[in-house]
């Protein structure tokens, strides 16, 4: 049998002899971007619209190609260089995957919370790593967080809405902007009164239940980044529940989801919320009790 030293140093051979024949083509690579690259300047490839690029050659029908393009955030017409992508195609998902780890790991800008006159909160998560790792606290604000809610908030309005981060910090930026202001002048033109909104750092859906029960609003909306994809990392979702608690079951919230221009365009999408809104103060009702 191969001991586990003579193993270690098989393994090791094994990636020196890759590396050293993988050597001849990674010069000739550089050489290549070198050339590319003699003013200094690399097209952000992000800025392409796939929905407009075709990249197989001489199609039978481009137009019609490039119009089922539009209807779907498929990647269609990509090609291939035998049988990989080709190495545009494969930039373009590296680049997509890493905006959708940016927007998981980075924060919500202060200027933001300023320019939407938001106060801000934070759960019992530490940290990004914590808030990935324990799920349970980023349902739980932090003591200074209710006395916060408590001193700056309206206490038992109709509804209270809140932005929260979650998995995205840019669906935020991107859509709250549009989102907020759409849905509370919905409600205020059905004569519904909205509490004071304000931004919960590192915050799970369940907090919405926390919030409830210390403001004593109706319903409760919460804003939140959803999980990004490589098609977006700009989608948002609305959570909204009528009279929630903590450890209420699931069924009892509604959920409006893919909010973002590529999806429900976030104008649109906050009119829609107050609607539902409207609907549950009615109805006494939400989740699956409420026949939408």
């Amino acid at each position: 049998m191969v001991s586990e030293n003579e193993l270690k140093k098989l393994v090791e051979q094994v990636l020196l002899d890759m590396t050293s024949k993988s050597k001849p083509v990674v010069a000739k690579a550089e050489n290549v971007i070198n050339a590319e690259v003699e003013d200094g300047f690399i097209e952000d490839i992000t800025t392409v619209d796939i929905k407009k690029q075709l990249l197989v050659p001489n199609p039978a029908d481009a137009k019609g190609y490039l119009k089922m393009k539009q209807s779907t955030p498929a990647r269609l017409g990509i090609w291939r260089a035998g049988p990989r992508y080709k190495t545009e195609t494969a930039l373009r998902v590296r680049a997509d995957h890493a905006a959708a780890q940016d927007s998981v790991f980075s924060y919500v800008s202060e200027e933001f919370l300023k320019e939407m006159n938001l106060f801000s909160i934070k759960t019992e998560c530490k940290d990004k790593n914590e808030y990935i790792t324990r799920p349970d606290l980023g349902k739980k604000i932090t003591s200074e967080g209710i006395k916060a809610i408590k001193g700056n908030c309206k206490m038992r309005p109709q509804v209270q809405i809140y932005v929260s981060d979650g998995l995205s910090s840019a669906a935020i930026e991107a859509n709250v902007r549009d989102v907020l202001p759409a849905i509370v002048q919905g409600l205020e033109g059905y004569r519904i009164s909205v509490g004071t909104p304000f931004f919960l750092k590192n915050g799970r859906v369940g907090a919405m239940d926390v919030v409830s029960e210390t403001t004593e609003a109706e319903v409760t909306c919460v804003l939140i980044g959803e999980r990004p994809g490589l098609v977006t990392a700009e989608s948002m979702s609305a959570y909204i529940a009528y009279k929630a608690t903590v450890n209420m079951p699931e069924a009892r919230r509604t959920v409006v989801s893919n909010i973002h221009k590529g999806g429900t365009p976030p104008v649109e999408a906050g009119a829609h919320l107050a609607d539902i809104i409207k609907l549950m103060l009615e109805k006494k009702a939400s989740g699956v009790d409420l026949k939408l």
